[in-house]
């Protein structure tokens, strides 16, 4: 169970799809996934934790290169946590998220899918852990995080 001290001293934050949020004061975030994906990243030896929450998985190159995509949203995530003063040894990683919520999809049209391979791919590039994941399935869910301590509650919705 999560120590109350740590969830009461927190200020709250929501997370709007394509956005990235890191901080190193106590602070829980929320957000709700469909397809989409966010990836947790706390470094709780030096307290900075950050969360995204990305729509698709590859920026093409075309027009800005914005946290709304995968690649871009893991890499600009890492970079401000590090900027923070977070130790990317420290860091460990959750992925949540990417739900095939119309029924079963194939190739392109497997957004949540992609999206899930996109985050796993891009963490492991990048050297950081993986600790666990809840993807994947037909629901959506709402996430709530902690970034100093890495916690992650995640409720799946009856959509």
């Amino acid at each position: 169970m999560d120590s109350p001290d740590v969830v009461n001293r927190s200020v709250t934050h929501y997370l709007f799809p394509g956005h990235i949020f890191a901080h190193h004061e106590p602070h829980t975030v929320t957000t709700v996934l469909g397809s989409c994906i966010s990836v947790t990243m706390c470094d709780a030896v030096n307290r900075v934790g950050g969360i995204n929450h990305y729509m698709m998985p590859l920026w093409n190159g075309e027009g800005l290169p914005t946290p709304k995509f995968g690649n871009i949203a893991i890499k600009k995530l890492l970079e401000k946590m590090i900027s923070m003063g977070a130790d990317k040894r420290n860091i460990k990683a959750k992925i949540i998220g990417g739900s095939s919520m119309y029924g079963k999809s194939r190739g392109l049209l497997d957004i949540g899918g992609r999206n899930i391979v996109v985050a796993q791919d891009s963490l492991a590039k990048e050297g950081i852990s993986v600790i666990s994941s809840d993807v994947g399935g037909e629901r959506g869910r709402k996430v709530l995080f902690f970034t100093e301590t890495g916690i992650v509650r995640v409720k799946t919705l009856n959509t």
